[in-house]
């Protein structure tokens, strides 16, 4: 795939929080160590796409955090 020419850096996701959960992912940005560490050296292309696992990371995370609803759903009963 061909790299498309980009206007303006593409900005490192760190939200300064830096410290890894237990798969070894950032609690603040989703990075891998070896993401965090390499950031600099990546391409504009490379970096746009460690930024799209960090999203799908962060949803996954987000899906897997969140309360299951109760038996009888989420509205409430009306007797």
């Amino acid at each position: 795939m061909a790299e498309q020419l980009e206007f303006f850096p593409v900005p490192s996701p760190c939200r300064g929080i830096c410290q890894s959960d237990e798969r070894g992912y950032c609690h603040g940005c989703m990075r891998s160590r070896d993401e965090r560490f390499n950031w600099q050296h990546f391409t504009n292309t490379q970096k746009q796409e460690v930024l799209r696992l960090c999203r799908q990371r962060m949803l996954r995370k987000l899906r897997a955090t969140r309360p299951t609803s109760t038996e009888e759903g989420d509205q409430p009963s009306l007797f």
